[in-house]
């Protein structure tokens, strides 16, 4: 007589109840792992975009907002700040490094951001092709945008906003200089240009408003205006790693600060928000909340997951109980042929562990399936960049289930199987 043979029959005969146990793990152990797959990869995108960033100083507003907007690129800045002002943090003697952004415009969906080289060398970009941008209006993207359709030496133009359906500026056309190479960052998704690209931008779309609403001679008050508060204000001194050229009465939309020192994150970060009409935020923190909000979500998934397995585990018990108690005359008369009670109970137990691998396995394939389904339904533009084709370490406890689940589920139903007298069955028949 063959083992198997015999428990894969019995779990054939009785479809029903066996596919109910089949589908409840099923799902079960698909959440587990598209829970898994995507807070294992969600945390370390967020870890690696704000590795060696200490600290943002940006617009006064939500601290989440900021590191949100200015980090991760993931939703609109609270404001622009003075460029005067941020030279001053920039020079502190706690900053190690500061680099400047200046959001306001993108192209399908992909942010134009005002910066320094020093971004590209924070990410340790480096170049597929071209070069880094030399003058204003040249721009460098990154590899996820060089996949959307932008290529080397091509011309592009901005819209105004982080959002479809802006101002175009059609004549302050970009051209491509250079494409770098995938960096597994927020880099990736970024076109990058200089400072005086996104001003000049600006400076003529808020002219062209400011010539719809006011007249000549009122324009020429405002540029007198503006003349004399940058002669008031003095010359500041360049920002680290910036082209010449800056004016300070510019406007930047954040600081990416690193600090020289472990003392500055105890003393920058109060004295920016007490001294200034700036606010600072620890990437650090705001990261660890965020995740503390999607912890929460996740939890609850994970609660549902768990309650789908244990009800996986009694449909199994209550399946092999009503088969031990219907099919006991038939185990009796296979005892009488020769099969002994740890042969009985073997078949049980190969019956639930069967249904519980098929569950398991059924479980992870779907869970795959399904993160990478999303990652390839979401917009790469906005940060989602889920991969279902990837295996974790920590997925292996998964594959100890249809051994607990069906050690479980078979047990009482085996006792009773191993604890059934022989002569008082048959002679019941």
């Amino acid at each position: 007589m063959n083992l198997m043979r015999l428990s894969l029959a019995d779990v054939r005969h009785r479809k029903l109840a066996n596919s109910l146990h089949l589908l409840l793990l099923t799902l079960g152990v698909a959440i587990i792992t598209a829970l898994l797959l995507i807070s294992t990869q969600i945390s370390g995108r967020l870890e690696r975009d704000a590795d060696g960033i200490d600290m943002v100083i940006g617009a006064k507003g939500s601290p989440l907002q900021l590191i949100l907007s200015t980090v991760y690129h993931l939703d609109i800045p609270t404001g622009n700040i003075p460029l005067d002002e941020a030279n001053r943090w920039a020079h502190n003697p706690m900053v190690a490094q500061a680099i400047p952004l200046s959001l306001g415009d993108n192209t399908k969906g992909f942010r134009i951001v005002g910066t320094t080289p020093d971004l590209v060398q924070h990410y340790h970009g480096q170049l597929q092709g071209g070069r880094l941008w030399q003058q204003p209006m040249e721009a460098v993207i990154g590899a996820e945008v060089a996949k959307a359709g932008l290529k080397l030496d091509q011309p592009f133009v901005g819209v105004h906003g982080l959002g479809a359906g802006g101002h175009v500026h059609a004549d302050h056309p970009y051209k491509v200089v250079g494409v770098l190479q995938p960096t597994g960052s927020v880099l990736d998704r970024l076109i990058l240009t200089s400072l005086d690209s996104v001003w000049e931008i600006h400076a003529a779309h808020q002219h062209h408003h400011d010539a719809d609403d006011h007249d000549g001679d009122h324009d020429d008050h405002d540029e007198d205006h503006d003349a004399s508060h940058a002669e008031g204000q003095g010359a500041a001194p360049p920002m680290p790693g910036a082209a010449p050229g800056y004016d300070p009465s510019k406007e930047i939309t954040a600081l990416l600060i690193h600090y020289r020192s472990p003392l500055a994150a105890i003393a920058l970060p109060r004295m920016v928000n007490s001294q200034s009409m700036l606010q600072a935020a620890v990437p650090a923190f705001e990261t660890a909340r965020l995740l503390q909000l999607l912890g929460l979500s996740f939890d609850t998934l994970r609660a549902l997951a768990g309650v789908l397995i244990v009800t996986a585990a009694l449909s199994a018990f209550v399946a092999l109980y009503n088969a031990m108690e219907t099919r006991q005359y038939d185990l009796a008369v296979l005892r009488s042929l020769g099969a002994s009670r740890g042969w009985v109970v073997a078949i049980l137990w190969i019956q639930a562990l069967v249904l519980s691998a098929a569950g398991t396995l059924l479980g992870l394939l779907l869970g795959h399936l399904a993160v990478e389904t999303i990652g390839r339904l979401a917009n790469t533009a906005r940060g989602v960049d889920l991969s279902g084709l990837v295996l974790l370490w920590e997925e292996l406890p998964i594959l100890l289930l249809p051994l607990v689940v069906g050690t479980v589920a078979a047990l009482i139903p085996a006792w009773r199987a191993y604890r059934t007298d022989l002569a008082t069955t048959l002679s019941g028949a």
